[in-house]
């Protein structure tokens, strides 16, 4: 997926600036791409935010060794900084939440069925 990035890194000139916005897996192998070439990474991080007031700490990210805030700090950083591993940890703690919400939301049933009508 990552392969057209790296073609285009190994161009010369290469890129100025790669830029990504998306699901940070997809960020943090953008990132990892453009790192062995020297390109300039920003990545946007904006999906994480959740109350955007830095109060929740939801969007707590460890960038270049220091804690950031999304919301108050960002949300766009240095891609080949940012501890994505660590991010994308985090967001799994919220799964059970995010899961048993699901389970009480019956808005795909409620979709469905007005599609069937």
């Amino acid at each position: 997926m990552t392969e057209p990035l790296a073609e285009l890194c190994r161009r010369q000139p290469p890129p100025d600036l790669a830029v990504a916005i998306g699901p940070p897996i997809m960020m943090k192998f953008c990132a990892e791409t453009t790192r062995p070439f020297k390109v300039p990474t920003v990545v946007s991080l904006n999906t994480i935010m959740v109350d955007g007031t830095g109060m929740c700490g939801g969007c707590r990210v460890t960038v270049g060794g220091a804690t950031r805030f999304v919301c108050v700090d960002g949300p766009e950083f240095d891609g080949h900084q940012v501890d994505f591993d660590n991010m994308m940890q985090r967001l799994k703690a919220y799964r059970p939440h995010e899961d048993a919400a699901h389970d009480k939301c019956h808005l795909d049933l409620a979709i469905r069925e007005k599609q069937t009508r």
